[in-house]
């Protein structure tokens, strides 16, 4: 607060911290404490509701673990969120190191700009295009079968089709903090490591890779939690063996009419989320304000 007064003056400062305490009150704590008592009251009709029965209990949680198949869907979503993560992180890792410290300025501008320019476009119209292009007819089947790369062509909804359509549609969430941490190396170190005889692979394990702990920490907890929260790219890319466990929380709700039961589901998956974040600060040994830096 000190330092924000410092840089921004004292009236301003505070209108700022108002500002930011107002929006995580109305935005962020009192729409999960509402959720939590939701997801702690049984679903009973308008009439029922403050009578005898409304008490609050662990019932509703208790449904998924008796649920074989929510269950399984939700360990799958762990399991998939996770692997998208992964896989975005090998793909945009040596694009933001080429935008950090390969590139010229501009260069590197033409690449965050053409890298910016797709998502120009709302998420759902970017998933349908990448639902015409995995079509079993769409261009990507004519283009692998025309060059004799496949004899016939296959379904890529589902598994396939989500990973595709997630990584893609959170590319940015792990290039922007990538090449944020990366700039700040010292391009002298890689040199002076080159000079020495490190190899390209020692380079990156030992300078590269522990310098940008925070951005690879930052990218892969928005990564995650963005997937794992998702519902557009599954619901469209996805098949039934691949659903995905926010479109049960979304027939919950909008389906089924218990909105009980699916805030329970929901505070699960944000319990999920808290617990990827602290595994990834244990893991990369990074702080809160490392992520948010």
């Amino acid at each position: 607060m000190a330092e924000l007064s410092r840089r921004l003056g004292g009236p301003i400062a505070a209108l700022a911290v108002a500002a930011v305490a107002i929006w995580l009150v109305l935005l962020v704590a009192l729409p999960d404490l509402l959720m939590i008592d939701y997801s702690l009251r049984p679903n009973l009709p308008p009439s029922e509701i403050g009578g005898p029965q409304d008490v609050h209990s662990l019932a509703n949680y208790a449904v998924l673990w008796s649920n074989k198949i929510h269950l399984g869907i939700f360990f799958r979503t762990i399991w998939a969120s996770s692997l998208v993560t992964v896989i975005t992180l090998v793909v945009c890792y040596p694009v933001a190191f080429y935008l950090a410290k390969v590139a010229k300025p501009s260069n590197a501008a033409l690449l965050v700009l053409l890298l910016i320019i797709p998502f120009w476009i709302n998420e759902i119209l970017r998933t349908f295009a990448w639902y015409i292009v995995l079509a079993y007819n769409g261009p990507l089947n004519r283009v692998l079968t025309g060059l004799g790369i496949m004899a016939r062509p296959i379904r890529w909804y589902g598994t396939a089709g989500v990973m595709v359509g997630m990584v893609y549609a959170y590319i940015l969430f792990m290039v922007f903090p990538l090449t944020n941490a990366m700039e700040s190396l010292d391009r002298n170190q890689i040199d002076a490591a080159r000079d020495l005889g490190a190899s390209r692979w020692r380079i990156h394990r030992r300078i590269v890779i522990p310098h940008a702990k925070p951005g690879i920490a930052t990218g892969c907890v928005m990564t995650f939690m963005l997937a794992a929260g998702s519902y557009a790219v599954p619901s469209l890319l996805g098949s039934p063996s691949s659903r995905w466990f926010t479109e049960i929380i979304y027939n919950w709700f909008f389906e089924g009419g218990n909105w009980n039961l699916g805030a329970a589901y929901a505070f699960l998956l944000l319990l999920l989320c808290i617990v990827f974040i602290a595994v990834m600060m244990r893991l990369f040994r990074v702080s809160l304000a490392d992520i948010a830096r």
